[in-house]
């Protein structure tokens, strides 16, 4: 099985929050800092129980969100 890792480009987030209400899993949330476009970025407040579903990456209007395979877990 491979294990898959989100990335969010938190610079280029505007905080929408769509991406947490796509999350099955709820770990979602939205940073406490503000990025240089004067927004909360989404980022993941549980990565190890993150399944790479896709479903935060598929929501995301400006595609601020990458998932990456990796090798064998």
């Amino acid at each position: 099985m491979q294990k898959r890792k989100v990335i969010f480009q938190e610079d280029l987030c505007k905080g929408c929050e769509l991406c947490k209400i796509a999350c099955p899993r709820g770990i979602i949330k939205m940073a406490d800092y503000i990025n240089t476009m004067g927004y909360h970025p989404a980022q993941l407040s549980e990565p190890e129980k993150c399944s790479g579903c896709l479903s935060c990456a598929l929501m995301c209007p400006d595609v601020v969100i990458r998932v990456e395979r990796g090798g064998v877990a």
